[in-house]
């Protein structure tokens, strides 16, 4: 099996992976700004870095991830003055959907999710300490990190000197260079803004990461605080950028070994409209397919490809799901044996190589094409079905699809009532089947088929799904 590589961002090469400290891992991958309902980049990101997640679990680290929640923003504000509502009520609101939002992806937990609003005072603490150095310095409206005095300053994304990059930032005849950013911005009327000892105001974005990472995560005395640094490709310059340089010049640590970043979702407008418009909230898409659908969509494309979505290549990727799920209504009531080690060391194999889900989707497939020729010839080979039920075991801890239930994952979209009928009819077909009554059970079948349910009689009782 193959040691652990990854992407690094600011190499810009494949490296393999050695953590700071032997079995241990720290993640921080940079959460949402939570102001709305979360979308397919959203989405993108967190199956991203929760595969990371399970594949550093597979090769046994011990892993802490953490993803934060930027609860104080431009965006925030101008919500509370749109809707009158308290700036708790709208974070709140947001958090609690974007976390049932990842449940239904099956994101595993974070070990730590830290939000911007508790952690201000090492937030003024860093910026005190940048501008006892003159690495930062007050204007009318900000405290401002001063970027000519950090040497390093654009090494991580390479774009400093980039002109499009520098006018992102925005113009300020006060600052010392264009390319200088906010690590403070003082209280406007009707501002959301707290007391610090450099004047009344909010934090910048930037800083957020960097103080939550300092107080959350740091080791310290080592070149690094961290192992890995993540978030959207459009992350790196500014936001990881700055990030890095107010480590840097705070703590004269590097903030993270290796950066990883993840490519960005585009919507095909015209195969979205079948069903689901072109809507990029996730919240939409979770209505008409299963968040387990969505993440084996999502992760049919490599992590750091772009992803044009759309329906169309959804609706294959599903098919492709199914045939999974199929086989494992074969083995239906198993128990679980040891999986196949070659199976296991193939997919991490695969996995290992930068996540390679293209491989090892790939490896998938071929294992169900082997699995449904075999059941053919054998359909009672119990030790074939023990392995079989295993590999999908462990294709739902690495890769998080494969561990609903192999009916109810067929009945996805049916509402309660409807199921509640299907159950009662079964429960008559049952019963007229127990009284010979075979004409009668024959009528029910049929009706059960012209709803398009289609019945299957097993030792564990009647089973359905939807066709």
């Amino acid at each position: 099996m193959n040691k652990l590589h990854i992407y690094d961002s600011v190499k810009k090469e494949k490296v393999e992976f050695n953590p700071i400290i032997e079995g241990k891992v720290k993640i921080y991958v940079c959460g949402p700004t939570v102001y709305d309902d979360s979308h397919l980049g959203h989405a993108r990101s967190a199956i991203a870095f929760d595969l990371l997640h399970r594949v550093l679990k597979a090769n046994n680290y011990e892993v802490i991830m953490t993803k934060n929640f930027t609860d104080i923003d431009d965006k925030i504000i101008k919500k509370m003055h749109d809707t009158s509502k308290s700036l708790e009520e709208i974070t709140t609101t947001y958090i609690d959907a974007y976390k049932a939002d990842m449940k239904a992806l099956n994101i595993l937990d974070n070990t730590i999710e830290p939000k911007a609003t508790e952690n201000l005072e090492v937030m003024k603490n860093m910026i005190e300490n940048l501008i006892s150095k003159d690495i930062a310095y007050k204007t009318s409206d900000s405290v401002y990190f001063d970027t000519s005095k950090d040497s390093s300053y654009g090494t991580l994304s390479h774009k400093s000197s980039d002109e499009n990059s520098i006018a992102r930032v925005e113009i300020n005849n006060e600052k010392r260079n264009p390319s200088d950013f906010a690590l403070w911005k003082f209280a406007k009327i009707n501002d959301v803004s707290f007391e610090a000892p450099f004047g009344l105001g909010r934090p910048g974005w930037h800083i957020e990461c960097s103080a939550m990472i300092e107080k959350h995560l740091a080791y310290k005395n080592t070149t690094y605080q961290i192992d890995i640094h993540g978030g959207g490709a459009d992350l790196l310059f500014p936001h990881h950028e700055n990030e890095a340089a107010q480590t840097r010049c705070s703590s004269g640590q590097n903030l993270a070994k290796y950066w990883m970043h993840n490519g960005f979702v585009n919507i095909d407008g015209e195969k979205m409209s079948k069903s689901l418009g072109n809507s990029f909230f996730l919240k939409d898409v979770l209505k008409s397919y299963s968040g387990e659908v969505i993440r084996f969509y999502l992760m049919s494309a490599h992590y750091r490809a772009n992803f044009n979505f759309n329906e169309e290549d959804l609706i294959a990727s599903k098919k492709r799901l199914d045939k999974l799920y199929r086989v494992k209504k074969r083995v239906y009531g198993i128990e679980i044996s040891s999986v196949n080690k070659k199976f296991e060391e193939d997919m991490l194999s695969a996995l290992n190589d930068d996540m390679n889900t293209s491989m090892a989707l790939s490896i998938i497939d071929e294992m169900i094409n082997i699995a449904n020729d075999r059941l053919d010839v054998n359909p009672k080979d119990k030790n074939l079905k023990k392995e079989l039920i295993s590999n999908i075991n462990f294709i739902e801890e690495i890769l998080g699809v494969g561990g609903s239930d192999a009916y109810s994952y067929f009945q996805f979209g049916i509402d309660e009532s409807t199921k509640d009928k299907i159950e009662d009819l079964i429960n008559q077909r049952n019963e007229a089947k127990k009284n010979k009554d075979f004409t009668n059970a024959d009528k029910i079948r049929d009706e059960l088929t012209s709803m398009e349910i289609s019945l299957m009689d097993t030792i564990n009782g009647t089973v359905w799904e939807k066709l």
